[in-house]
């Protein structure tokens, strides 16, 4: 005997007894309203029961209802046996746990059934208990498309097709809501309606939903920039509403023109050389065919626009366009336009010739020009401003004034509206030559190089005194003579002088060499010309330079004593004086002078001769 076999028997026999026996018993059976799951995940529809009296006997089975038949799809006894059923849409997907919950695994849309807990108890009975399954998936994201045709004629009879709206995968079936401008559209299916929504529905083998709905409406004039989008709205677990919006759309509508304008479409003033676009237009659509002209004249445009390029001052007047509307003949669809071209003359300067002038003269220029509205006329020398009023007077030239100048005259109220000239300041004269720089060497001996730069017109000739390896070069307005030569002791001493002559006269000036002086950092010292001397104050840690000053002055005041012995002594008027002293051996006079006395007193003195200050002042 099969398992089925045995259940229903089991169940036939559990009801005879039950009719024979009476009310003596009673099972309780619970289960949850319904279930919840998305597509795909494990449901887990829980059961739980009370048997009185209590039977060791107790028999669960799950069924389905399917067009109003129970049918079984898995069974658990209490003593641990169980058996899925064949032939059911859950075969192969469903299991009876320990705790008599029915476990769907991969759930999908068509098992979104009524599902029946029944408890068969043995004299207690049977008892069920029914729970719903619902399973969710979120639709994909709508598509909007357009008509095929997509010129929509305002003032029409019937609606016209706005767009089509299709989602696609969803469960439980969503719904499509049309919004215009942000604001959501009455749902209307009456195709009498000049609003109106046509929906479909298509089930697909999954058990998912695709749902489609196309908007019809009769337009007006002010839809022409509505904007247009679909949204999905579907449901999820927990009461949870959710929508996901498709792309947004415009509508092409086309409506009679009833007003033209013509403008200029260039922001900034126009000035000569400008391209300069102008554009007619109506408010219908499409937009008419324009003619243009200025002064009667027809002038060619395209699309709406009259571009001329590199305008003249003889381009300026009133320009005018004209459009035909044939769906709006009364129309008065004419616009006109003035345009202005701001212009500047070129800049005139008195005299417009290069000046030659001598060192020490004057010179003056005059500057002008006309333009189309107020202008200023400024005189510059590189980025600096020398005038402002057309005039430029410079007295007693020199040679900083050589170079370029130029006048630019500009139109304020037009930016870029600028014209310029430019004429060359040359000065004649003696040279001058122009800060001499000294020149430093380490030590005697070591090359040194000099650099002489002078003024002048013509080009000076440079001497130098004493003379070594020299070139010459032009550096701007300057010519610059190098001089290379060795730095002997007398250079040392006097330096070296140059001197720079032209036609004009000349000027000589003198370029001292010197050591230089380097910082000895080891030793704290000031070094000049490889030598150690004293440090300077500025460099000794605190009470050094009162240090050198004791030394100098001890060193000082024995030289005086030395000299007063030696004196007395000469004179004989020491206490000593009447015996004999060592005669200085003649020839060269040692440096460092020394007297000898035979007398102990004497001994002493010699003993003063010699001494020598502390190491450490």
């Amino acid at each position: 005997m099969d398992g089925i076999t045995l259940g229903r028997v089991s169940v036939l026999c559990t009801l005879l007894l039950w009719t024979f026996q009476g009310c003596r018993g009673a099972v309780t059976v619970t289960v949850p309203d319904k279930v919840e799951v998305l597509k795909g995940n494990l449901a887990k529809l829980p059961c739980t029961f009370s048997v009185s009296p209590a039977s060791s006997s107790n028999l669960v089975e799950w069924y389905i209802e399917e067009s109003g038949n129970r049918k079984r799809v898995a069974f658990r006894s209490e003593v641990g046996e169980q058996q899925n059923d064949d032939g059911t849409r859950l075969s192969g997907r469903v299991s009876i746990d320990e705790s008599f919950a029915l476990n769907i695994a991969a759930v999908q849309p068509f098992d979104e059934l009524v599902y029946y807990c029944q408890v068969t108890a043995g004299a207690a009975g049977v008892g069920d208990a029914s729970t719903m399954l619902k399973v969710f998936f979120a639709p994909e994201k709508p598509e909007l498309t357009s008509p095929a045709s997509q010129s929509i004629f305002v003032g029409g009879t019937t609606s016209s097709e706005i767009g089509k709206c299709v989602t696609m995968n969803g469960h439980p079936m969503p719904r499509i809501i049309w919004y215009k401008d942000e604001q959501p559209l009455p749902e209307v299916k009456d195709r009498q309606e000049k609003t109106y929504m046509v929906p479909a529905v298509v089930k697909e083998a999954s058990g998912l939903f695709t749902i489609m709905s196309t908007l019809y409406m009769q337009p007006t004039k002010a839809d022409k920039d509505s904007v247009f989008h679909c949204v999905v709205e579907y449901k999820m677990p927990g009461e949870q509403i959710k929508q996901n919006n498709s792309d947004t759309i415009k509508i092409n509508l086309n409506y009679p023109s009833e007003t033209a304008t013509f403008v200029l479409v260039n922001a900034d003033p126009v000035k000569e050389g400008d391209t300069v676009t102008m554009k007619c237009e109506t408010d219908g659509n499409p937009q008419p065919e324009f003619d243009f002209s200025k002064d009667d004249k027809a002038i060619r445009g395209q699309d709406g626009l009259l571009v001329l390029k590199s305008v003249k001052r003889t381009d300026s007047g009133m320009y005018n366009c004209k459009g035909v509307d044939y769906d709006n003949l009364d129309a008065d669809l004419t616009g006109t336009v003035a345009l202005t071209v701001n212009y500047i003359d070129p800049v005139s300067v008195i005299p417009d010739q290069a000046q030659v002038v001598m060192l020490g003269d004057k010179v003056e220029w005059q500057c002008k020009t006309k333009a189309s509205a107020a202008h200023t006329v400024h005189w510059m020398m590189g980025s600096k401003v020398l005038s402002q009023d057309g005039t430029l007077s410079l007295q007693e030239v020199n040679y900083d004034h050589v170079g370029e100048y130029k006048c630019v005259g500009a139109v304020p109220s037009v930016p870029g509206l600028t014209a310029e000239a430019s004429v060359n300041l040359t000065v004649k004269g003696k040279p001058v030559i122009v800060a001499p720089a000294p020149g430093e060497v380490s030590k005697e001996g070591d090359m040194v190089t000099l650099k002489c730069s002078a003024y002048g017109l013509p080009s000076p000739q440079f001497t130098w005194q004493p003379s070594g390896k020299e070139s010459v070069s032009v550096e701007g307005n300057m010519v610059v003579s190098t001089l290379s030569l060795q730095a002997t002791a007398d250079i040392l001493s006097k330096g070296v002088s140059c001197e720079a002559s032209n036609e004009h006269g000349s000027d000589k000036k003198s370029f001292p060499v010197s050591l230089k002086r380097a910082i000895d950092n080891s030793a704290n010292r000031v070094l000049l010309s490889g030598n150690p001397v004293l440090t300077s104050a500025d460099t000794q840690q605190g009470g050094s330079s009162g240090v050198v000053i004791a030394v100098v002055v001890c060193v000082l005041l024995l030289l005086l004593m030395v000299a007063l012995i030696y004196f007395l002594n000469k004179k004989n008027k020491l206490p000593c004086g009447n015996k004999k002293k060592k005669e200085v051996t003649s020839g060269e006079v040692n440096n460092d002078i020394v007297v000898e006395m035979k007398t102990d007193k004497a001994n002493e003195e010699a003993g003063l001769l010699n001494k020598r200050p502390p190491a450490g002042q």
